[in-house]
């Protein structure tokens, strides 16, 4: 009897759904009845801009309540879609923004350093990032790592030098915009010239979520730990030679400016096949309806082939287009304006969050999202992943390829909405 009445209630439930009426421009014969409600048309914009000088409450329409207890108005308006979300929002994503300002800062006589990892940022596994910055004339010592390095320099002018394990030394200068990557073990160094008379600020990136810029292997450190005896055998001086040896570390430390010119730096010309660097401030961007965009992997940056990156803009109003990457994460960073994501992770997950200038993000591989400029400037970010090659799968692109009948069959789209899919990646898209 109850297997009866279960069969004779869904006939009725599924009897009482209306048809839902053909799309403009479509056969009756090619309509389909729905079997779950279409989705909301409630505006789900962030409640507050950043700057607001209202007192923030996690309210949404009908959903929510004031705070009684005690507040945080400055993060609570810095994360206006975490603390207020879109109703669009469901279930649990893994927490994917760290602003730098919340890292433990490293002090050193010549600057300073701060990290992100896993221990910050879980879901980061793939990489990590650090920000350093170096006074005129200060050495980021001699050392090397067992991941690999990729940079890119925020603000000035620094002299990078590097030795392949063959024996082939590189040294160049690397300014704002630009890049450089060493290899995992290769040993290499970083000082701040003095073109802007401030020295230098950049970020590193570090194919692997556990690094941690406190294990590097430093020169002086090994040497401090080496009996001194046994240091002058291996180089063939006599023992007094290295009275000076430091006792520890020195990590960040000033020095000397280098010369103007590079090629007086040069113990013996430069002798890699391929540079170490790559000049992404004077690469030519590709202008796209509402922004640009610049690639950078092994295939324009020979050398780097464990890391590939995107230098993205977004005007106001634009966004980043609906998409995902297939096979690795992607772990951004806002460099200028504002911008919101939603993370995408499937059976009903998904999660915004807000971000500023110095956040990070990171999206797990394959994750839908999107980036959109919720700012008043234009927004500039990094996308970064530790790949040889830069992969992305435009939703847009994806359905304009896709049989219309199926497409139609999905989302209910008209013929005329279905011809202004593009059947090209748009990457960044203006506001409409």
């Amino acid at each position: 009897m109850h297997h009866k009445f279960c069969v004779l209630l869904t006939t009725l439930l599924a009897s009482s759904v209306t048809a839902a009426p053909a799309p403009s421009g479509t056969s009756s014969a090619l309509t389909s009845t729905p079997t779950v409600p279409f989705a909301s048309d409630d505006p789900n914009n962030p409640l507050w801009d950043p700057e607001s000088t209202i007192i923030p409450e996690p309210i949404r329409g009908p959903l929510g309540a004031t705070i009684l207890g005690p507040k945080n108005i400055p993060m609570e308006l810095q994360n206006p879609d975490a603390f207020a979300p879109p109703t669009t929002d469901n279930g649990n994503v893994p927490n994917f923004k760290w602003p730098f300002s919340l890292s433990h800062n490293r002090l050193a006589t010549g600057g300073w350093a701060r990290q992100q990892n896993i221990n910050d940022l879980s879901v980061a596994t793939e990489i990590a990032g650090v920000d350093m910055r170096l006074k005129p004339g200060a050495i980021r010592e001699l050392h090397w790592h067992n991941t690999a390095e990729w940079a890119y320099v925020l603000k000035g002018d620094v002299r990078i030098s590097t030795m392949t394990p063959d024996g082939n030394p590189y040294i160049a200068d690397v300014a704002a915009g630009d890049l450089w990557y060493f290899p995992a073990g290769q040993p290499h160094s970083i000082q701040a010239k003095n073109t802007t008379k401030d020295g230098a600020e950049f970020l590193l990136i570090f194919d692997s979520g556990e690094f941690s810029e406190d294990s590097t292997f430093l020169l002086t450190d090994w040497l401090a730990h080496v009996p001194k005896e046994v240091i002058a055998k291996n180089f063939g001086d006599d023992i007094s030679a290295f009275d000076q040896i430091p006792s520890k570390e020195l990590y960040i430390f000033p020095g000397p400016l280098p010369p103007d010119n590079v090629d007086d730096a040069m113990v013996i010309p430069n002798d890699t096949p391929e540079p170490f660097t790559f000049a992404l401030s004077k690469m030519k961007a590709t202008k796209l309806n509402g922004g640009s965009v610049k690639i950078v992997d092994s295939t324009t940056f020979k050398v780097s082939k464990t890391i590939a990156a995107a230098e993205v803009t977004v005007e106001v109003g634009g966004m980043r287009e609906l998409q995902w990457h297939p096979t690795q994460a992607e772990w951004g960073y806002i460099l200028s304006g504002q911008a919101r994501i939603t993370s995408f992770a499937a059976q009903s997950n998904a999660q915004t969050f807000d971000f500023q200038a110095g956040d990070i993000s990171y999206i797990p591989a394959s994750f839908g999202h999107y980036i959109e400029n919720t700012g008043n400037t234009t927004l500039t970010y990094l996308e970064i992943f530790k790949s040889d090659i830069f992969q992305d799968v435009s939703l847009n692109q994806w359905l304009a390829l896709t049989p219309p009948d199926l497409v139609r069959a999905h989302l209910g789209l008209s013929d005329a909405t279905i011809k202004k899919l593009s059947k090209t990646k748009l990457t960044v898209v203006g506001p409409t």
